[in-house]
């Protein structure tokens, strides 16, 4: 579907978990020393104004990301991330193709897919001027599987589709094998939403099922009368250092307790 659009939902508690963890993980990749492609399959407009019309109607930053800049001090696992957030400002919040353009720097390459008109015209626009990077206005599950790294490069790969419908869960279950044969030595790295009716358990537990792999999931409290509510959010990553595992785990543990869940 076409009408998702996540300005409305940037910065929130699911951001929260998903972005620290993937930061944690593109840092590594950055320290490696070697050229690293990073591919994404929903990517988005790349950077949203966390004070802008989107993201003020619905104020589910103020809930995630905001509070937690305005806490003191930060917990430890989340230094690193937020205090690249604080830097790069609320109205320049980076979305997860920000997030790998400043990690990777110099030694990063960028494919990104979007097909949402309006997503891709923003974030080809940021990236116009960047050789590093592709913008592709296509379907990421089909037009990734095409994609091999260059010689020497290291991989990851992202998927974090917007779950409005059940289809979405079909179609990252039909790829995320696909992905794992296509690219043996790639680090694949989903975001999974967390439901208070756990109508994402079966899809996880399938998903920890095809390969070995860190799962990290953080919860909030729900609202009781909505029995359909978000109520967390998890990364599944395959293939990841034992370093970013202990950190993805720790991140995730650390907004358990900060947030109640």
């Amino acid at each position: 579907m076409l009408s998702y659009q996540h300005g409305f939902h940037a910065g929130n508690r699911a951001d929260v978990l998903k972005h620290a963890v993937l930061d944690a993980l593109l840092r590594h990749a950055g320290a490696l020393g070697k050229p690293v492609l990073h591919m994404e399959t929903h990517s988005g407009r790349g950077r949203y104004n966390l004070r802008g019309e989107q993201a003020s109607k619905t104020g589910e930053a103020d809930e995630g990301v905001v509070a937690l800049l305005g806490a003191a001090p930060w917990p430890k696992p989340l230094r690193p991330w937020l205090s690249l957030v604080e830097t790069e400002t609320l109205e320049r919040y980076p979305g997860s193709p920000a997030l790998a353009r400043l990690r990777l720097g110099d030694d990063g390459r960028l494919i990104l897919f979007e097909k949402h008109p309006t997503e891709f015209d923003v974030l080809s626009k940021y990236h116009a001027d960047d050789r590093a990077v592709q913008v592709k206005k296509a379907d990421g599950y089909s037009g990734s599987l095409k994609v091999q790294p260059r010689k020497g490069e290291a991989q990851i790969v992202f998927s974090d589709p917007s779950y409005e419908t059940i289809r979405d869960m079909d179609e990252l279950a039909e790829w995320t094998p696909k992905a794992l044969t296509r690219w043996p030595a790639a680090m694949v790295v989903l975001w999974l939403p967390l439901f208070k009716d756990e109508r994402e358990a079966e899809f996880g537990a399938y998903l920890s099922e095809l390969e070995d792999g860190v799962i990290a999931g953080a919860r909030w409290p729900s609202p009781v009368d909505k029995d359909t509510a978000l109520s967390g959010s998890a990364i599944v990553a395959y293939r990841v250092p034992q370093a970013v595992r202990a950190e993805a785990l720790s991140i995730a543990s650390t907004l358990n307790s900060v947030w109640g869940g």
